[in-house]
């Protein structure tokens, strides 16, 4: 049987992208009946129906899916060799599916993402949010954005800016209920939990002295949404943990103040995870390259990792 050619596997990866024989023949600049020729063409070679077709859409046949997989990333797999051989003198280009964290990605990576469109034409750049962090290999995505370590040893990792956690109250609550001075009084306060991935619920976790220490606490809110439990400390609800991203504005205007800052939490230094490779794609390279650059330069935020 006749090989696939480059051409024929970016045809079919542009018909499943756009979702229509019709759609795929005006991007190609070539007629529908055209179109559908050659998709029938395909499957001639091949042997096996690729796509089940319908007046308004297509679908993949389970034969249909393999091949679009094989084919996405044969078509990855040439560019990269492009690239390589090339030295990397050419523009970035191709696809970069990148995953960031629902509130961050929408806020943050977002406005980035469109600024990094603008600089570089070519790289067609999908975004997906999800408040928990992904299967990276699995779910073929070129790099996560991620605050703090994930323990999956079959991805690098680079550190794109510095992250300390604050334990944090309102002045209002603080008047009320008193300041904490021991981790052990926390145990006696209202505690507002951020509920995160598969953490024990309610212990926090610090650092004293060089000591590992752990309280467990309580209080009468939690939540899975970041955004939500800084939004009860400010209205003076309890004592919350939150990193120095979200928090700096607060403490500096005196909204919220920081409690037993003797006492280290785990920090959140925000990364980008891309799965194990020797030589890392151009588009992939040069959007690392520049989330580095602008967080560094305070073009998203209030922090910036000033050592690099």
């Amino acid at each position: 049987m006749k090989a696939a050619s480059f051409a024929e596997l970016e045809f079919f990866v542009l018909l499943n992208r756009l979702g229509s024989l019709s759609a795929a023949a005006r991007a190609l600049d070539i007629t529908p009946p055209a179109a559908t020729m050659r998709l029938a063409s395909m499957e001639k070679r091949i042997g096996a129906r690729l796509l089940n077709r319908s007046t308004r859409k297509i679908s993949l046949t389970p034969e249909g899916e393999i091949y679009l997989a094989h084919a996405e990333r044969l078509i990855e797999d040439l560019r990269e060799l492009d690239e390589l051989v090339s030295g990397n003198r050419r523009a970035p280009r191709g696809l970069l599916r990148v995953n960031a964290p629902l509130g961050f990605g929408r806020t943050v990576i977002a406005p980035l993402v469109s600024r990094f469109t603008a600089r570089y034409p070519e790289v067609e750049t999908q975004l997906e949010v999800t408040d928990r962090p992904i299967d990276l290999i699995g779910r073929r995505f070129d790099l996560a954005i991620r605050f703090g370590e994930l323990p999956d040893n079959r991805i690098n990792a680079r550190r794109i800016m510095s992250n300390r956690r604050f334990l944090c109250a309102s002045p209002l609550y603080l008047e009320r209920h008193g300041t904490p001075n021991t981790l052990a009084e926390l145990a006696r306060h209202r505690c507002i939990v951020h509920r995160q991935n598969d953490d024990a619920y309610g212990v926090w976790r610090f650092v004293v002295d060089g000591r590992s220490e752990s309280v467990k606490v309580h209080g009468a809110l939690s939540s899975n949404d970041g955004d939500i439990v800084q939004g009860w400390a400010l209205d003076g609800q309890g004592i919350v943990i939150r990193s120095e991203w979200d928090v700096t504005r607060y403490l500096e205007s005196g909204r919220l103040r920081r409690i037993l800052p003797d006492c280290t939490l785990p920090s959140a230094d925000l990364y980008a995870y891309y799965p194990s490779r020797t030589n890392l794609p151009a588009r992939v390279r040069v959007f690392i390259d520049f989330l580095v650059e602008q967080l560094a330069a305070g073009e998203a935020g209030p922090l910036a990792d000033k050592s690099r």
